[in-house]
């Protein structure tokens, strides 16, 4: 398998390609007509912040299966044409937050103390100690808006400074508050009244556009100071330009704008405004650690690893991973089946519930080999686990899914709904044993326990003596070898003097067995399915 590794990145990432058996080209120098002609070439591109990825040449790319950005966003790749072409995407999400975090940690050092300015005056010629008088950070107050990875690497460094910290976020648990010594606040106005310095480290969408605005900065306590090392969008630049001028904010040190890049900026002549050049994530370790990450990617990606960044498939952390992995065949073959069982003509939406044990893990991958399951072989584009759930959409199949900690009898149970029209198909399935054994438990209303093999046929009929005879029989004669047989009835709430039988063979039941079966009126339906 060949990768494309676009952009220049540190010699560990190149040689972690090459080490896992990877033949790699350097495009360092190509420009867009080159990568054009060529991309068609690659199963995986390694690019940064200058390559476009974008739909006209994803066209292009027959083979490409990754995209690897050594970087955090993925701004420069057209992510919804990768993944309705099933291309996945990952980037380099850890690279940087030790970087930014220290980057902050600089800028707030250099804004309570006037490093910069003081530093400019003293080159100037001036030795002025009195002006660049500053505060100390000891026993100030820093707020947080935003507390994932950065943040809670600049609250962990700011405490080291005996700073006392109060955070907001409104999508983490208050344990992980506590862990960090880190007072949690119930609304961002809470960090507004109590906080001296005020960090943001937000993502920029439409929620977050103009976070810190005239309304934000009113609510905040005078002579607050205001850092910015994370996008520009999240300050309204106007806003904070008045909050200076009146003397509400006392300084502010910015490392990122709404244009970049920007050497006009109406507060860079502000003599209490602190900026650079989008440092947060410049550093030779970053960079380094950017390139080797997104190499991880694109290995595991291609030798059947587990990808951790992907941006358009759920990653999956490594402990759940190692739980619901033994369980991905199962619910491929479930989906599956669902489909073959089911009698109507359309698929409107599939409900797949997990019980026992595995409901306590991160499902969403199982969710996944479901749909794929379901789709796989009845549509024209080719299904994987990038594009399953945006097929589905597309075919207005509505996907659910649901956790329960009970399991019936089982430790841990797999339950999928299908619905079709006015009927509901239901599978249900586990694994048993030392070697994690998929095993049916339930179709078409009967229950039973039956190894799953690659191929079975499912049989319904009139529960009468001799039937699983004739189905031996008619399988006899067509040379198909049966493996294993299973035979459930209805519950008895339920019965209607059907029952339903399972036969697992070495091959797969011809088309025309199931035919002539059911031209015998006590035969009621029939399918083959090959898993």
């Amino acid at each position: 398998m060949k990768v494309l590794v676009a952009e220049k990145i540190g010699a560990s990432g190149v040689d972690l390609l090459r080490d896992a058996g990877l033949e790699v080209e350097l495009g360092v120098g190509w420009d867009r007509g080159e990568l054009e002609r060529r991309i068609a070439d690659f199963d995986a591109v390694l690019i940064r912040s200058a390559t476009q990825v974008d739909a006209d040449l994803l066209a292009k790319a027959d083979r490409l299966r990754v995209v690897a950005r050594a970087g955090v966003g993925v701004d420069n790749v057209d992510v919804d044409a990768a993944t309705r072409r099933g291309v996945l995407i990952a980037n380099a999400p850890q690279s940087n937050v030790i970087t930014a975090a220290e980057h902050t940690m600089a800028l707030l050092l250099a804004l309570a103390r006037n490093v910069p300015q003081a530093h400019a005056s003293l080159i100037g010629g001036a030795w002025d100690r009195a002006k660049f008088s500053g505060v100390e950070l000891h026993e100030k107050t820093l707020g947080i808006i935003g507390f994932g990875r950065i943040g809670q690497l600049v609250a962990h460094r700011a405490r080291g400074f005996g700073m006392r910290v109060i955070a907001f976020d409104a999508y983490l648990a208050e344990e992980r508050f506590r862990e960090l010594g880190v007072d949690r606040a119930s609304a961002p106005d809470q960090v507004y009244a109590a906080a001296d310095f005020i960090t943001v480290h937000l993502p920029n969408n439409s929620e977050t556009e103009g976070w810190l605005d005239a309304e934000a900065f009113s609510k905040m306590k005078d002579g607050v100071r205001i850092l910015n090392v994370a996008r520009g969008p999240l300050i309204v630049d106007a806003d904070l330009q008045a909050a200076l001028d009146s003397g509400k904010v006392a300084g502010a040190a910015l490392d990122v704008f709404h244009t970049e890049p920007v050497t006009d900026h109406p507060l860079f002549g502000y003599p209490n405004v602190v900026v650079t050049p989008h440092l947060g994530a410049s550093t030779a370790e970053a960079t380094d650690r950017a390139g080797y990450q997104a190499a991880e990617q694109i290995v595991a990606a291609l030798t059947g690893g587990a990808v951790t960044s992907a941006v358009n498939v759920p990653s999956i952390a490594a402990d759940d991973l190692e739980a619901v992995g033994p369980f991905v065949g199962l619910c491929a073959s479930l989906g599956q089946l669902a489909a073959a069982l089911a009698s109507g003509t359309s698929v409107d939406a599939v409900d797949v519930e997990f019980m026992g044990r595995i409901a306590e893990r991160d499902s969403r991958l199982l969710t996944i080999q479901v749909v794929k399951g379901l789709l796989a072989g009845h549509i024209e584009e080719p299904v994987n686990d990038v594009n399953a759930f945006t097929l589905a959409q597309e075919r207005g199949i509505a996907i659910a899914e649901r956790s329960s900690p009970q399991a019936h009898d089982f430790t841990d149970l797999v339950r999928v709904r299908l619905r079709s029209g006015g009927e509901t198909t239901r599978v249900v399935g586990t694994l048993l044993g030392r070697r994690n054994r998929p095993h049916l438990l339930e179709a078409w209303g009967s229950r039973f326990n039956v190894q799953l093999e690659e191929h079975l046929a499912v049989f319904r009929y009139r529960d009468q003596p001799g039937m699983l005879g004739r189905v031996g029989t008619a399988l006899g004669n067509a040379r198909v070898n049966i493996v294993s047989a299973a035979v459930g009835r209805r519950p008895v709430d339920d019965s209607d003097g059907q029952a339903v039988m399972i036969v697992t063979t070495d091959t797969r039941v011809p088309a025309d067995v199931l035919k002539s079966l059911m031209a015998d009126e006590d035969f009621l339906a029939a399918r083959a399915v090959s898993l």
